[in-house]
């Protein structure tokens, strides 16, 4: 295991993706940067936060169920971003739609190597 979660591709990628997130959320109309502005920024906070959690717990299952769960929250990012670009609130360019597939990608290979270990 990595000691440090800071030194993960995927938590620095996953903080990039917060950064963007953001970005995006402020360009919503003002009653949503309070609805779905707000169940964004609590998801894609969810991705990095659980990647980082994980990796203090005591076992390989834990930190595997952990990453899982940033899994989700970034899928949950993806529907909300999607759903936002169909409001019209964002422009479907926009979406970091490669960064949520690489950020995708590297959890899978880390869950699976976990669970197999």
């Amino acid at each position: 295991m990595v000691c440090d979660y800071r030194d993960l591709e995927v938590w620095k990628q996953a903080m990039e993706l917060c950064e963007c997130v953001y970005a995006l959320v402020r360009s919503f109309p003002q009653e949503e940067k309070r609805a779905l502005g707000d169940q964004l920024r609590r998801a894609v906070v969810s991705i990095p936060s659980n990647i980082a959690e994980g990796n203090g717990r005591d076992s390989r299952s834990e930190y595997a169920r952990f990453l899982s769960i940033a899994r989700g929250s970034l899928f949950e990012v993806q529907t909300q971003l999607e759903l936002a670009s169909r409001f019209g609130y964002i422009p479907k360019s926009e979406i970091p739609a490669s960064t949520i597939d690489g950020i995708s990608r590297m959890l899978i290979t880390m869950i699976r190597k976990l669970r197999s270990a």
